[in-house]
């Protein structure tokens, strides 16, 4: 197998952890497989470095200096790598086969990289590379950076570029767990996550992979996150499957729009899983749900809009607090879903601006970590889904 390892600062924030690091690279490599190993800073070197940083300085200057954590890794890596009678070498920006390559604004470099990264690929038999993550360098030889995370994005990309059979991202969490174990009794490993779920899952906190690198995993590149004391880099931990789509997706059915209204009901504990249960128990699917202070909306199929309004009804008679129920009908919901979105200042803006031009009006617009639902009269749906095409799907 060819396989890219990245090692986070924690797995190598000391000498015995960089032992256990050399060890598991020298055992896949004895085994025959083609490794490249992508290192992060040790520790919090990088965080301590930002910190000291109290003057003046330009970006190219914050680049040199935070960029010593990462130098300093790949050195020690490297040699523990030579004790154990691995080839290695050691890759920094500046090196002569140095791969990640940025352009004047620091923005990838795809053709240069994938070619850099494939001619690095090509020499891998027999010798281990020691890559600097987070790190990229622009065609002048300027030190540029790859954002936060960037150590994960440099192990993805590469693997991408370098063809690796997989990535295995070795970090301080025993992959991607049912829960946090600090917080909650019984949290277990899941074996296996898809791409989507970890991503929302990343942009809502969860510290495994960064999000900004699963953009370069496709769905020939094995993804896996083991615990830096498994010791195996060929096993273990949690796979994640396949790869992200950018999507601009039309309900082709049209929906009702159902609010109950009440006096502050959202700061009533259980109000949303009370009403929720008797559209559940009628089986009645609840394709979206919008609250604000006084009310609560649920989009659910215009064919049971009728018998959706009737079970809520029942609950506004039950509730003093519950003013009335009303349905507007029918809806259109267009959803636009990219892994890049959280990360577009002004994204929403980009959507509610054109169709505001075009005259059309926008009955809700509801966001998760990863995706935009934007609702609609049904008798615009096709001239807004023109509009939001004409301007994301490029």
């Amino acid at each position: 197998m060819r396989v890219v390892a990245k090692f986070g600062g924690t797995s190598l924030g000391s000498g015995d952890r960089i032992n256990r690091a050399a060890d598991s690279i020298a055992t896949a490599v004895e085994a025959g497989h083609e490794i490249a190993v992508v290192a992060s800073a040790m520790g919090s070197t990088t965080d301590k470095l930002l910190d000291e940083i109290t003057f003046e300085a330009d970006e190219a200057d914050r680049a040199e200096i935070v960029s010593m954590g990462e130098r300093t890794s790949v050195r020690m890596l490297k040699a523990a790598l030579a004790a154990r009678g691995v080839d290695a070498i050691f890759l920094e920006p500046g090196s002569d086969r140095w791969p990640v390559i940025t352009n004047e604004v620091g923005e990838l470099d795809v053709e240069a990289t994938r070619e850099r990264a494939q001619q690095l690929a090509a020499d891998l038999d027999g010798v281990v590379p020691v890559i600097t993550g987070f790190l990229a360098q622009d065609h002048l030889g300027n030190v540029t950076t790859l954002g936060r995370g960037g150590s994960d994005t440099t192990a993805v990309m590469l693997g991408n570029y370098m063809d690796a059979d997989e990535v295995v991202i070795v970090t301080d969490v025993e992959g991607v767990m049912t829960g946090d174990p600090r917080v909650v009794e019984g949290a277990r490993n899941v074996g296996r996550i898809t791409v989507d779920e970890l991503r929302n899952l990343s942009f809502r906190g969860a510290e495994v992979v960064a999000p900004s690198a699963l953009s370069y995993k496709d769905e020939d590149l094995a993804v896996r996150v083991v615990h830096y004391q498994h010791g195996d880099l060929l096993g273990g931990g949690t796979r994640i499957e396949g790869e992200f789509e950018n999507l601009i997706d039309m309900q082709e059915q049209p929906l009702a729009c159902v609010t109950v209204a009440g006096r502050a009901i959202r700061n009533r504990p259980g109000i949303l899983a009370e009403l929720s249960d008797g559209l559940r128990n009628e089986g009645i699917n609840v394709d979206a749900v919008a609250s604000g202070m006084d009310s609560v909306t649920f989009y659910v199929d215009r064919e049971r809009s009728e018998d959706a309004e009737a079970v809520l009804h029942e609950r506004v008679v039950e509730d003093d607090t519950l003013s009335s129920v009303t349905v507007h009908d029918p809806i259109a919901v267009i959803r636009l879903t990219g892994g890049e979105l959280p990360n577009q200042p002004g994204i929403i803006q980009e959507i509610v601006a054109p169709l505001a031009a075009a005259g059309i009006n926008i009955v809700d617009l509801i966001t998760s970590a990863t995706s935009v639902a934007l609702f609609v009269a049904w008798d615009d749906r096709e001239r807004a889904l023109e509009i939001v095409q004409d301007e994301f799907d490029q």
